[in-house]
């Protein structure tokens, strides 16, 4: 296990692309469903042990703008297993001080989900050692430009910092690491402007057999690298 300390300096904000559950669950023979459902485990053992590492934000692409396009009877199991694994998670946020945040457009999802995530987000306020954010109905291209109409409404600036107040993510810092499982190489429309100057890690590793010795070892590799932001 990595551990932290002074001459290790874990990732302050890491955000993962959580794919494969689909495909880990086809080669077993199973449902696609049955993917999610051990995805949502491997949500748990990460969370817990970031919050270990002191690794203080984890944003978590949960469900995007484009994920509506899935078969009807797959997208309700996910809205289904969304509250259920947040009515379950409570005890484990509170147990481990983290503090849960959802960005994304909420709107969109029914009033007893809105519910849940806004209660869930109310009584973990208190958590100090790690903030786990979930991406929900979340779409980079969506967020940036619902973030140009608070700025009109608000009739500010057109200045950086006036703009990321006006993100879903306002007051979370950039992404320093950002992970995609199973394979594929590409962002998604996943917090474009966030991962700015992210360092990427991809790994053909399906979600659900993600393991915290996978990531210590991405995050050894993390610390490492030598980040100049432009400079020299």
């Amino acid at each position: 296990m990595l551990m932290s300390n002074l001459n290790q300096i874990v990732p302050t904000h890491i955000a993962m692309i959580m794919d494969g559950n689909g495909r880990w669950a086809k080669e077993k023979g199973l449902k696609r469903t049955a993917g999610h459902e051990e995805g949502a485990k491997t949500v748990r053992r990460v969370t817990k042990h970031c919050s270990k590492l002191g690794v203080k934000y984890l944003t978590l692409y949960a469900f995007s703008t484009e994920n509506w396009a899935r078969p009807k009877l797959e997208v309700e199991f996910l809205m289904k297993l969304l509250e259920k694994y947040l009515k379950s998670e409570l005890e484990v946020y509170l147990e481990n001080s983290i503090c849960f945040k959802a960005i994304g457009d909420l709107s969109k999802f029914s009033n007893s989900l809105q519910k849940i995530i806004k209660q869930t987000e109310e009584l973990t306020a208190n958590g100090k050692n790690l903030t786990q954010i979930l991406a929900l109905n979340y779409g980079s291209q969506d967020e940036i430009l619902r973030a140009i109409k608070k700025l009109n409404e608000k009739n500010l600036e057109v200045t950086k910092e006036n703009f990321e107040s006006c993100l879903d993510t306002a007051g979370i810092p950039d992404v320093d690491m950002l992970i995609r499982t199973s394979g594929e190489i590409r962002l998604s429309n996943y917090l474009l402007w966030q991962n700015a100057y992210a360092e990427l890690f991809f790994t053909n590793t399906y979600w659900p057999e993600f393991t915290t010795n996978e990531l210590d070892d991405m995050i050894s590799d993390f610390i490492n690298r030598e980040r100049r932001f432009g400079a020299i």
